[in-house]
């Protein structure tokens, strides 16, 4: 939720008919004002973007330690093979 004790700025920006509707009825779907709605989807995208770029920087022994755990095979565990037996949904 905004913090509505901060000063506010106005931003603007263009949208076509379609568009708008759109944020319409997920901000609808979500009960938020369209305001709110479009101001938390672009800080959560902003932030996500900002995020992908961070470097995250570790010594080599750290990092041989966390190459061998992407390179093992996965340990074989009840959850593991039901979801690889499970049939997705569009192939039923």
């Amino acid at each position: 939720m905004p913090d509505r004790s901060v000063p506010t700025k106005v931003i603007n920006f263009r949208a076509s008919e379609d568009q708008k509707a759109l944020i319409e009825r997920a901000a609808k779907r979500l009960g938020k004002s369209r305001t709110d709605f479009i101001l938390d989807t672009m800080r959560e995208a902003s932030e996500n973007v900002l995020l992908d770029q961070y470097l995250f920087g570790v010594d080599e022994s750290v990092f041989r330690t966390f190459e061998a755990a992407l390179d093992a095979p996965p340990k074989l565990n009840e959850n593991l093979r039901r979801t690889l037996m499970t049939v997705v949904p569009w192939e039923k």
